[in-house]
């Protein structure tokens, strides 16, 4: 019976370890079960995240943040404003109608017809046919007078001997048909062609008009309200930079020099009669050009530096207005001095009074054309464009009384101090000085930026679409793919994210003034930057106005995430635009295209097609899961690359060849790098040029080095702002050296960021070659690239003056790149 009984205790035993095994396993299957519901949760509270995220985007796209105000404009019989009490103490706040220029206005400007006017047959007709011309393509002028905030009337430069008086110029200036009695809202432009142009509206009532001119008296001139605009030296043509001396050595063979011959002295004319006799109130100025002339000669005398200074001209000199220095000789035989002068002496004339003039402003044209620095003797002249430039980093204004300590401080400036001026003044006179162009669109500025106007959008390349047909499931090449255990982030879903239209064009009008008008073209100068004064179409985070959403402390990371799930940078989120060019090569083309299946943070790629002939009909195109955009050229050009398409609406571009092999964490990294570093060009393959010691001449160099100076933008990120400077603001002359040698387009780009941001480019992973290694041959591989590359930089070189190109010796890895760490830890840092 015991052993029955042990019988059946060990039967119940087994059955209830059965049971046991059972329950375990339904634990453990509840146990997985949770976990899935678990991430299945998560999965699902991510979709609503992205859900809510996208909807709010979309809201936000269709419910603008800001309406247009309605635009209120006077009667045509508007009586006008009510009337200063003195002419003379006109500014903008009393004799300008702001009513009839909105902020949203634009800008209109109405162009008189000069020839419908008897004043306009006394125009000199270079000046009138240079003028013609630039209106033609101003973007602000209208020929609706009723709308316009802004008219403009050309007075001169008159013909010679054509003596126009006063009288008879104020009664036709009177008569213009929207004058409405004061001429408010009208600028007057006197354009000086040659040094010797008298002061034309001396003596003649203006009204409420402004004047822009190269001469004025201290009685004639309204501080704020007139504008001081410098000559017009090429009426017609375009200043040739092939002839324009290089930058470089700074030191040239005269310290300083100076020519000129003073006509009449102070003294003798203080004894004419003026009609405004106000000038002449107080005791008469001391007049310093004795001392002058007794200081600069003593310096030349004591041999202690190579100057040149002649105070009577060889030939007669030109005529010039009471109490200044006559010009000497021809315009080529001054600028061929100026080439070998390091400073450029430019004495203000003696009469106090005579606030600047056109002998002044062609001196300082001249100087600031072939690279001499100017030194103007006498702190009460306005040099052109004063209220907006700031002429201490271009020039230097001495007091006269100082002239015995101008040898000292002449000698003082350093090398890179001389330097700095001369490129700067060679920017100022390339953008408001050299050409009708640049003039007509600097006053045009100068008025705008002053009542608050946003300038006017600059144009996109309207992007002529290819049809093709998609629908092929885009492949994964596993080299591409294989990221070991790294989670590159958030494969973006549809809608794709623009970068936000920029909303503080109207606010930087006002606050970034200074800033961009003494600024090279650069991102973080953007308005004004030059005349044309572009506003881009996507720029609001490029200047900083994006803050960043970093949480401090707590979690994985300083963000709060894993590095590899935190997009990084210090602004919002964002996407990029993959530009491709590519030229008949279609099997390459569709390759390349799959490798950006499931890239994040990809917008969309478009395809600059640069061949005439058409892709094939049957081709199919890989469905990567963001809009694929194909353009057709006009023509085949690798300038092509860096046009400003309209189809791009991100700030971040990746131009990559079509060959290019890269890796998608390559890629990311990249892209991180690039957000931290805007102004930069961020990419791969790295170049470097050197100087040809036996040859005296620059060259390309691709060899493996320690240092470089260029990244291809063969693979390589860029902000969309020099996409428009590439195309319309980097001198013609090096696009056509581009189309000519079908070459250099990216050594070009390279040229034109540095020159701009004074920086070198920045280089990130740490891959040798990033080449197709069986794809079709490229221009590339030709025996003529280098050569041609080595003649593109010395051109660039010629063109720019001097070789913007920096080096660097470094490149940029993630902050824990090789560190180790402990096992546990390695999955939230790991990047590369």
């Amino acid at each position: 019976s015991v052993s029955e009984e042990l019988l059946q205790l060990e039967a119940k035993r087994q059955e209830l370890n059965s049971e046991i095994a059972k329950l375990n396993l339904k634990i453990e299957a509840c146990k997985k079960s949770i976990e899935n519901a678990k991430q299945d949760l998560l999965q699902l509270k991510n979709v609503i995240s992205q859900t809510e995220h996208s909807y709010k985007e979309l809201m936000a796209q269709n419910q603008p943040k800001l309406s247009l105000p309605i635009r209120l404009l006077p009667e045509k019989d508007d009586a006008g404003l009510p009337p200063p009490k003195v002419t003379r103490g006109c500014r903008l706040h009393n004799c300008f109608d702001y009513s009839r220029c909105p902020l949203t206005s634009g800008f209109p400007v109405y162009v008189y017809d000069s020839d419908q006017f008897a004043f306009g047959s006394y125009l000199d007709p270079l000046v009138k046919q240079a003028f013609q011309a630039t209106v033609r393509a101003n973007v602000y002028v209208t020929e609706n007078a009723a709308i316009a905030c802004l008219y403009v009337v050309l007075v001169g430069e008159m013909q010679e001997p054509t003596v126009l008086r006063p009288a008879d110029l104020e009664k036709q200036l009177f008569s213009l048909p929207h004058w409405r009695t004061d001429g408010h809202n009208h600028v007057i432009i006197n354009l000086s062609r040659k040094s010797d142009t008298q002061n034309l509206l001396y003596n003649v009532s203006t009204g409420r008009a402004m004047v822009a001119q190269s001469t004025f008296y201290a009685a004639q001139y309204r501080a704020g309200f007139d504008l001081v605009v410098s000559p017009l030296v090429h009426a017609m043509s375009e200043p040739n930079f092939m002839e324009i001396p290089p930058q470089v050595p700074v030191k040239r063979k005269y310290l300083f020099t100076f020519q000129g011959e003073k006509i009449e002295s102070l003294r003798s004319s203080l004894q004419e009669a003026r009609s405004f006799e106000e000038e002449m109130e107080g005791d008469p100025p001391a007049d310093y050009d004795d001392r002058i002339i007794a200081t600069l000669k003593a310096v030349q005398d004591s041999k202690l530096d190579q100057v040149l200074v002649e105070f009577t001209c060889k030939n007669q000199p030109k005529p010039s207005l009471p109490t200044e220095w006559a010009l000497c000789g021809e315009r080529e035989d001054r600028l061929e001095l100026l080439k070998l002068s390091t400073f450029a002496l430019i004495i203000t004339p003696g009469d106090p009074h005579l606030l600047i003039s056109s002998g002044c402003a062609t001196r300082l044209f001249e100087a600031l054309e072939v690279g001499a620095v100017p030194v103007v003797l006498g702190e009460q002249v306005q040099l052109p464009y004063h209220d907006m430039l700031q002429w201490n980093e271009a020039a230097l204004v001495v007091p006269k009384p100082r002239v015995t300590e101008v040898h000292f401080l002449l000698r003082s400036l350093s090398d890179s101090d001389l330097l700095a001026m001369r490129r700067q003044g060679r920017f100022l006179w390339e953008t408001y000085f050299s050409t009708a162009d640049s003039i007509f669109n600097t006053v045009l500025a100068m008025i705008r930026t002053r009542i608050q106007i946003p300038a006017a959008p600059i144009r996109e390349e309207v992007a002529a679409e290819i049809p093709h047909r998609s629908g092929k499931a885009a492949g994964t090449d596993p080299n591409m793919a294989d990221n070991g255990d790294l989670d590159l982030g958030p494969v973006e879903t549809e809608p794709p994210y623009a970068s936000p239209k920029y909303l503080r064009n109207f606010t930087l009008t006002v606050t970034d003034c200074y800033r961009g008008w003494n600024s090279a073209p650069g991102p973080f100068h953007l308005f004004p930057h030059t005349p044309f004064d572009p506003v881009l179409p996507s720029e609001a985070k490029f200047l900083g106005s994006g803050t960043g959403f970093r949480p401090i402390g707590g979690g994985a990371g300083g963000s709060g995430k894993e590095f590899q799930a935190a997009l990084g940078g210090n602004v919002q989120r964002e996407q990029f635009t993959v530009v491709m060019l590519t030229y008949e090569r279609e099997e390459v083309l569709m390759n390349s295209l799959e490798r950006l299946n499931g890239l994040p943070y990809l917008n969309k790629v478009v395809v600059v097609w640069n061949s005439p002939k058409l892709p094939s009909e049957d081709l199919l195109w890989p469905d990567i899961g963001v809009p694929i955009m194909v353009v057709r050229t006009e023509k085949n050009s690798l300038n092509n690359r860096f046009l400003p398409w309209n189809e791009i609406e991100t700030e971040a571009i990746l131009s990559i060849d079509d060959d290019a092999h890269l890796r998608h964490d390559e890629i990311m990294f990249g892209f991180r790098v690039w957000r931290e570093a805007r102004d930069r060009i961020v990419g791969f393959p790295g170049r470097y040029h050197a100087w040809d010691i036996p040859h005296q001449s620059w060259l390309y160099n691709s060899n493996y080095s320690c240092e470089l100076s260029m990244v291809l933008t063969g693979a390589a990120f860029f902000h969309k702002y020099y996409a428009y400077l590439y195309s319309y603001v980097m001198p013609q002359a090096i696009r056509d050296m581009v189309d000519e040698y079908i070459n250099c387009e990216d050594i070009a780009m390279n040229f034109l960021v540095s020159h701009i941001t004074r920086k070198p480019p920045i280089k990130v992973t740490s891959r040798w070659t990033f080449r197709c290694p069986g794809c079709p041959q490229a221009l590339s591989h030709d025996d003529s690239h280098f050569h041609e590359r080595h003649k593109c930089i010395n051109f660039f070189v010629k063109v720019y003056g001097y070789m913007p190109l920096l080096y660097t010796q470094f490149r940029v890895d993630s902050v824990l790149f090789k560190t180790r760490l402990p096992h546990d830890k390695t999955k939230c840092f790991k990047f590369i």
